[in-house]
């Protein structure tokens, strides 16, 4: 490491442990990253592939400027997981504990005595979660000053899994709270893997600072993808799934077993349940062979116990193994290197597959390695359009195309949040003993706060209704307390999440309830929605106890309803009609996936989707955008606000036609694109299912749909959508 002006920039000791630890060069990021936060006076975003050594490339300069500084200076690492505050904490303690700087982890897991040494004396590298840091705002409010007086630098890692999310805005205000209560910024250092805009991250984590930006680019290994169609035959009416329906996942888990076997592997399916259904498919067949089980599952609902076994099993050196897991196993957990991934059905996003493929091919010299899989229905003459068009595996093949041409979603920056801002403000209330209300707005939305957006007239109204919900009271000098609900919830352990577990609606027909589904757009009655292989019509949503009551549709084409649990882009749908509209072969299809392929061009061409924009489909009419789900879901909402039933879908907008001739639509469509948006509260008036986060309930009826507006519809997508038919037609027409 001779040549490289970075290395001697470290504080000796550390260049001591590199030389015993056999480093023989600084990656990239590292060599970019460390004249940048060594002298602790800027914000920093590291952007690199799995693996490139960003936590080393934060941390090792930012020791050395601890080491520079004898005042026992602090660094918080900021992590979305325990268990991976954990790994850090195993790799950071050994070399920590050389520089004699202590290292501290603290999370609910944490031992109490443990905290305590911290407290007595703030100093070091303190690795936490955000929900642990606002328990330590919460309830040690009057010392916070004295905790990170000493703070020279915020690190957060995986900083794309909180832009845009409630946990993310969580986090923003938690920082702006402490730099407040300093009297000064503290330098953040953002490490991410996934950052599809960069200059949104960089405003995310400082948003009226320059923010240096190193980014290394992806891994230098080569990658290696395979996709597989397995076709299978459609359900019997009423009927989820039979022998004949669970044939694919069958042949899916022999693929699997054959290629996998003797490895270890990552393998996403898109559910839960699915996660438990292919670990017994595949455990079975180690058992049947008479080999060792090599399958282990992981997902949110198995206990800490299962998950760290798994975790453990990916680790260890002696046996194979492989885990069968959803996204929990996402982010950087260090379970090691693994030989492939493989994604079963269409990934939640580009971001996602790239994310998880960025655990293969990590070792010098090998390739990441993806394998698909994805199943199809046998076609007939009751075929749905989805179906004809092969859906699924277009939308799979696509995803592949956008990684490979190295464009991944940017993260979604706006939205009002007010979620969040309901937690964060009874948590102030709780750091400070209570607060005036002018002091609470200037703090949480002033020009540079996270809550920027909200108006003075948006936060009156909040305080209002927190009132009529006695989360908030206000004594006679004007200083708002907590009232009666709002002191008994603080004070429970599930306060600090500002997020709340996803939950599913129950789906009950008659009074009997035919399971359960995701379902994260809005609702309204006379929709329809297609469970359990059958149409139904949805005559009601109790929110309050998380049921939609329907009755059986007749007539009418299956409706291509996203119930999927991820918002698509609507990058992702325009790369989907490209595919269609070419005769391109994919190299990375499999012979029955490629058959796919083509089936769906068939059908793109048979039903002329390449021109049109409305497709006649019985009593129901779609229109075809190819956009992504906010635009879908705002152009819905436009309709609705017209008195037509409309629900977002896959290909676009579904609508009840009634006795409306194309032409009348085509006037409805060219007036609703020309006039002026109307107030969210019109168009969200009849909605149900917009309770999303966690405090919503606690909304009054305009803010929340306010609320729903700004994270879920991209109106003006919708509108833009609208007068480019216009333009279009009007060509067509002179030509």
């Amino acid at each position: 490491m001779s040549a490289s002006t970075s290395f001697a920039m470290l504080d000796e000791r550390i260049q001591r442990f590199l030389w015993s630890e056999c480093w023989e060069e600084l990656r990239e990021v590292q060599e970019k990253a460390i004249p940048l936060i060594l002298p602790g006076n800027r914000d920093v975003i590291l952007a690199a592939a799995t693996a490139a050594g960003k936590t080393e490339a934060a941390f090792l300069p930012a020791l050395t400027y601890l080491l520079k500084h004898s005042d026992g200076g602090l660094i918080v690492y900021i992590s979305p997981l325990k268990a991976l505050i954990n790994d850090q904490f195993g790799r950071l303690e050994r070399l920590c504990d050389n520089l004699e700087i202590p290292v501290w982890a603290w999370h609910g897991d944490v031992s109490s005595s443990s905290k305590s040494r911290f407290l007595r004396n703030p100093s070091g590298a303190l690795l936490i979660t955000p929900e642990s840091l606002e328990s330590l705002l919460c309830n040690r409010g009057t010392s916070m000053r004295r905790v990170f007086d000493r703070a020279a630098f915020f690190v957060i890692d995986e900083l794309h899994a909180f832009i845009g999310s409630e946990r993310g805005k969580q986090l923003q205000s938690l920082l702006h709270r402490l730099d407040t209560a300093l009297g000064r910024h503290v330098p953040r250092i953002g490490l991410s893997a996934t950052l599809g805009d960069i200059q949104v991250a960089a405003q995310y984590m400082a948003e009226d600072r320059d923010v240096a930006i190193v980014d290394a680019g992806p891994s230098g290994s080569s990658l290696k993808v395979m996709v597989k169609g397995f076709e299978q035959r459609k359900p019997a009416e009423g009927i989820r799934e039979g022998p004949e329906t669970a044939r694919a996942a069958v042949e899916i888990s022999k693929h699997l077993f054959r290629n996998l076997r003797g490895s270890n592997n990552l393998v996403f399916p898109n559910s839960r349940s699915e996660v438990e259904r292919y670990t017994h498919l595949l455990n079975q067949l180690c058992e049947r062979s008479g080999v060792p089980t090599e399958f282990w599952p992981h997902h949110g609902n198995l206990s800490k116990e299962i998950r760290t076994d798994t975790e453990a099993a990916l680790k260890q050196k002696e046996q194979a193994a492989t885990a069968i897991c959803t996204n929990t196993l996402e982010l950087g957990i260090d379970i090691g290197a693994v030989q492939s991934v493989a994604q079963i059905g269409s990934p939640p996003s580009v971001a996602s597959l790239r994310q998880r493929l960025g655990r293969s091919g990590r070792r010098k010299g090998e390739s990441a390695i993806l394998r698909g899989y994805q199943i199809e229905e046998a076609l007939d003459a009751k075929a749905s359009l989805a179906a004809k068009l092969r859906f699924g595996t277009v939308q799979t093949a696509a995803a592949v195309s956008l990684l490979l041409d190295g464009w991944f979603e940017p993260p979604v920056a706006h939205g009002a949040h007010f979620s969040t801002l309901i937690q964060q403000l009874l948590s102030v209330i709780a750091q400070n003993g209570g607060v005036q209300a002018a002091d609470a707005y200037r703090l949480l939305c002033g020009p540079t706060a996270p809550f920027a957006s909200v108006s003075k007239e948006h936060f009156g109204e909040l305080l209002r209704h927190l009132g009529q919900e006695e989360l908030l009271m206000q004594d006679s000098s004007g200083l708002l307390l907590h009232g009666s609900l709002g002191d008994k919830l603080v004070n429970h352990y599930t306060f600090y999440a500002a997020f709340s577990a996803d939950e599913e609606f129950r789906i009950v027909a008659g009074g009997k309830t035919l399971g359960t589904l995701p379902v994260d757009q809005m609702l309204v009655a006379g929709q329809r929605i297609l469970f359990a292989g059958r149409t139904w019509l949805v005559n009601d949503v109790d929110e309050a106890q998380k049921t939609i009551y329907v009755s059986p549709a007749q007539g009418g084409a299956p409706p291509m309803f996203n119930s999927s649990g991820g918002r698509v882009h609507t990058q992702l749908r325009q790369r989907m009609r490209e595919i269609y509209g070419s005769d391109k072969v994919l190299p990375y299809l499999d012979a029955t996936a490629h058959r796919f392929v083509e089936e769906g061009r068939s059908a793109y061409r048979d039903l002329h989707l390449g021109e049109i924009w409305l497709l006649d489909q019985g009593r129901q009419s779609l229109l075809v955008t190819w956009l992504g789900d906010a635009a879908n879901e705002g152009l819905a909402c436009l309709l609705m606000s017209r008195g037509i039933v409309a629900a977002a879908g896959q290909l676009g907008v579904e609508f009840v036609k009634g006795k409306r001739t194309p032409t009348e639509i085509a006037e409805v469509l060219t007036d609703i694109g020309h006039a002026e948006i109307p107030p969210v509260d019109t168009l969200l008036a009849d909605a149900k299912n917009l309770l999303r986060q966690k405090w919503d309930w606690a909304l009054s009826p305009r803010l929340l749909r306010i609320s729903y507006a700004s994270l879920n519809l991209d109106l003006d997508a919708a509108t833009q959508w609208l007068r480019n038919l216009e333009v279009r037609d009007a060509r067509s027409d002179r030509g």
